[in-house]
């Protein structure tokens, strides 16, 4: 699964910046209507509930888990131990999940907050979380030395990446080290990676490949990245590192297995896909074989997309129009009748969020649905009543964050233009499909291109661009109020 479209590092301090950004973002929240902090009384339910949070009588302290996200990460919703079962017959993998409805009442302030919210928004200049941030980054969140209430999964996996056996319950916690992406790269290629991590890449590794042999998708795609920099702002571009997809192997695990109860429970709510149409097959054969790519007849559409490399300007255009396969994906609640379309199709299983309830609302439901269905018990009627709901709370959250996500990058990108009009750059042309004009003649008018430096995706203008070729291009208008930025096709590279 690819990254979202957009990875934005809100820096603690900022430098100087350009001008335009400060008013920009603020621009942005007053369009957007994000709040600005939260209520008076939703911060009083929150500082009661940190003062004494419910814990648990199970004592599962003795577990070595360690947290592992991004650098200087506070919002920690997971902690993870695997172990390597006897025999080397496949691995035991403990998920410690953070209990947020050990703070968080059903129908309380703080719970009618995290219902209008859904989402942690993310901005260039900061986040803006679904809870306090003494709930979320304080005493939830699973920070190194710190006994925490948490969900804790078990899950074994045999030698081929089979779930064997699943467990969850209620437990105290308590993570040993919190680790970051850069500096676990770096332990792994000297050798000095601790043994947790050292199983990650083997357990990862393997459970992508199942991935992919079960028919499913791993999109390759980069993202922007919009980070502080010396001169006011960075844009640039960002593939997943391979510590980073073996982690979400780690959580598409516990997805997976808590979509599993809830099936077998018959109640719950699952993240889905549609299967891909057969005309958007085709498009993407006719993209191919227009981009000069081979597609072998028998062969699916899965095993040419993983493939894919965004360093060849060709592939790179195949994988841009491949974002179509996510299209459709959405939120499926059930309650007494298993639904009929229950998979996530480019996952190739059936799959439930459940691993980051400290910035998503729906994981906290996934989490009750199954504690209770573990532990024989009625799902509690606060969670039945919610489940309908749900579905469009989550939805109306995602649009809205994408949309918030997609003006910060317009905003970042003419902010980093603003003074190079008229200077010339090298991109390629990813597709003439979206978002684009047609002139008199029925030809497309404009097109995207793909910038290698700076990170800029934008609208290209021009008769018969060359999708996936590399072109130089001109830039021709900076537009700061509407954020949009626009070239002029020079010639192919």
């Amino acid at each position: 699964m690819p990254r979202p479209a957009l990875n934005l590092e809100g820096p603690a301090d900022l430098p100087p910046v350009r001008p335009g950004m400060p008013e920009g973002l603020a621009a942005i929240r007053t369009e957007h209507a994000l709040p600005d902090g939260f209520a008076d009384a939703v911060l009083a339910e929150a500082h009661e509930a940190c003062r004494a949070p419910r814990l648990p009588a199970l004592d599962r302290t003795d577990l070595e888990l360690i947290t592992l996200d991004p650098p200087g990460s506070r919002d920690l919703d997971q902690a993870m131990a695997i172990e390597r079962r006897a025999g080397g017959a496949g691995y035991r993998v403990w998920y410690a999940i953070a209990d947020v409805a050990a703070f968080v009442a059903p129908g309380g302030e703080l719970d009618r907050e995290a219902h209008r919210r859904v989402l942690t928004y993310y901005l260039p200049d900061g986040r803006i979380p679904l809870h306090p941030a003494e709930l979320s980054e304080g005493a939830a969140s699973l920070l190194p030395g710190e006994e925490r209430p948490a969900v804790l999964w078990c899950v074994d996996v045999d030698g081929h990446g089979r779930t064997t056996a699943v467990d969850v319950c209620r437990a105290r916690v308590r993570s040993r080290a919190q680790l970051d992406y850069p500096a676990m790269e770096r332990a792994l290629a000297d050798g000095t990676a601790p043994e947790v991590i050292s199983l990650l890449r083997e357990i990862g590794t393997m459970l992508e490949a199942r991935q992919t042999a079960r028919g499913g998708l791993i999109l390759n795609i980069p993202t922007q990245d919009v980070a502080a920099a010396a001169e006011g702002w960075r844009l640039s571009y960002a593939v997943e590192r391979p510590i980073e997809r073996w982690n979400a192997q780690i959580s598409l695990l516990i997805g997976a297995a808590a979509a599993s109860i809830m099936l077998e429970g018959r109640i719950g709510v699952l993240r889905t896909l549609p299967n891909p149409s057969p005309v958007m097959l085709r498009r993407l054969r006719r993209a191919a074989k227009a981009l000069g790519l081979a597609w072998p007849e028998r062969r699916g559409f899965q095993q040419i997309i993983n493939a894919l490399t965004p360093d060849d300007p060709h592939q790179a255009a195949l994988l841009w129009e491949s974002m179509a396969l996510l299209r459709g994906a959405g939120y499926t609640p059930f309650d007494g009748e298993v639904p009929v379309n229950h998979r996530h199709a480019a996952l190739a299983l059936e799959y439930a969020h459940a691993t980051a309830p400290l910035r998503r609302l729906i994981d906290r439901y996934t989490s009750e649905t199954c504690l209770a269905l573990a532990a024989g018990e009625p799902v509690p009627d606060w969670v039945r009543t919610a489940l309908p709901v749900l579905p469009g709370e989550m939805e109306r959250g995602e649009r809205d964050s994408k949309a918030v996500e997609r003006a910060c990058i317009d905003l970042a990108e003419t902010v980093v233009l603003s003074e190079s009009i008229g200077d010339e750059f090298i991109g390629v042309v990813l597709d003439l499909n979206d978002r684009i004009d047609w002139d008199q003649n029925g030809k497309p008018d404009a097109g995207t291109v793909m910038l290698r430096d700076p990170a800029v995706i934008a609208r290209l203008d021009g008769h018969d661009l060359p999708q996936g070729t590399e072109v130089r291009v001109r830039l021709t208008k900076v537009d700061l109020p509407t954020r949009k930025v626009f070239f002029d096709w020079i010639d192919a590279e």
